[in-house]
């Protein structure tokens, strides 16, 4: 009987076990590949937090500067323009000789008054001294008592005839006195609207020869809607007084210095044609850029919030609902959020009134790129 050899599985089984250890090895690298590729397509988006502050609210209005001090100089006789002496746009101060006017016949007529009162005072002397031997001659009972009267009367109307005299020689030494034009204030002066040369009929109506401006302060003059008036109050007034000092102004053209006014003036009355009330604030050009008739844009404050929510204005975008973020969630998940907006805070944040909450992640950075229900690696920055 022959001897059977026996059967060795392991010779057939051990490439088997190889393979399969290869094949799993291999699956096994293949995932944690395809795992660090998919880790490294989620993109690395930057956001930040919503924040809460204590801020005040303000509301924007239109409004336009104007000189608080600002006078025209006038020629209130009338006579030819002989002198300008100033520079146009120039800087003059108060009582500065800007125009001459001829100034002959005025002249004139203060010497004519002078002669009255010289006539009126000899008449004066005359029937003074006549009253005097009238009243001697009375009590002697030389002349009546008529003629003495006479003789008082006429003393008295020489009297008059001086004062009458005298009056005439102020009003006359005033016209001439007018004929030397000066600056009513300190500031600059516009190109004149009279030259030299030309007749003004200054006594029939002042006629305007420049404006003078003091540029030193203005007035920030805006209206608001008569309704709001009562938000101006408020219920602690001297809190709501000092909140009404140092209103932000902002330019068309940002200047190179920042300004606030002090409101100081309300109108007494809202305006029956267009609902509006007028209000003025104090503007202090202390960087010497502001100029009479500037367009400005007033913020008025209405109140305050302790626990305003605040974001970048930055991150917001908008389509046909409105103003969104991208808010990220806790699955790093970017969802799309509509939110109410109220206003600007300190140029570069936006008040949220609803929609988002304080600690949330908002993407602030690559806005073109998120999509929602996007993945994404949040860096808080």
């Amino acid at each position: 009987m022959k001897k059977r050899n026996p059967i060795r599985l392991s010779s057939a089984v051990a490439p088997s076990a190889c393979a399969a250890a290869l094949l799993c090895g291999s699956l096994l690298c293949g995932c944690r590949k395809n795992e660090k590729k998919e880790a490294d397509m989620v993109p690395e988006i930057n956001v930040a937090l919503v924040q809460t502050d204590s801020i005040v609210l303000h509301n924007d209005y239109p409004g336009y500067l104007e000189a608080h001090s600002k006078a025209q100089v006038v020629g209130e006789v009338s006579g030819r323009l002989l002198t300008q002496n100033f520079t146009s746009g120039s800087y003059v101060t108060k009582g500065q000789v800007l125009f001459t006017i001829e100034p002959t016949r005025y002249r004139d007529a203060v010497v004519e008054a002078r002669a009255s009162i010289a006539t009126a005072k000899s008449q004066r002397d005359f029937y003074a001294r006549q009253s005097e031997a009238m009243q001697r001659a009375f009590e002697k009972e030389a002349v009546s008592k008529m003629e003495l009267l006479q003789s008082k009367a006429s003393l008295a109307q020489a009297e008059a005839s001086i004062s009458s005299a005298q009056a005439q020689l102020e009003n006359a030494q005033t016209m001439l006195d007018k004929c030397t034009v000066r600056a009513p204030i300190s500031g600059y002066i516009t190109l004149n609207e009279v030259s030299p040369g030309n007749y003004i009929n200054g006594e029939a109506s002042p006629q305007t020869l420049a404006t003078i401006y003091d540029n030193t302060t203005f007035d920030a003059i805006f209206s608001i809607e008569g309704d709001k008036y009562p938000a101006l109050l408020g219920d602690d007034h001297g809190k709501t007084e000092a909140l009404y000092r140092n209103m932000p102004l902002k330019f068309n053209t940002p200047l190179a210095h920042e300004y606030t006014a002090d409101l100081y003036y309300v109108a007494p009355s809202v305006s029956s044609t267009t609902g509006a009330l007028q209000l003025v604030g104090r503007v202090e050009n202390k960087d010497k850029e502001l100029k009479d008739g500037m367009y400005v844009t007033v913020s008025l404050p209405y109140g305050t919030d302790p626990h305003a929510v605040i974001v970048k204005d930055a991150a917001l975008s908008t389509d046909q609902l409105g103003k969104y973020l991208y808010v990220v969630n806790d699955s790093n998940k970017v969802v799309y959020t509509p939110v109410t907006v109220g206003p600007l805070y300190r140029d570069s944040l936006r008040v949220i009134e609803k929609g988002v909450k304080p600690g949330q992640k908002y993407v602030t950075e690559a806005l073109l790129t998120v999509r929602n229900g996007m993945t994404v690696n949040p860096r808080v920055r």
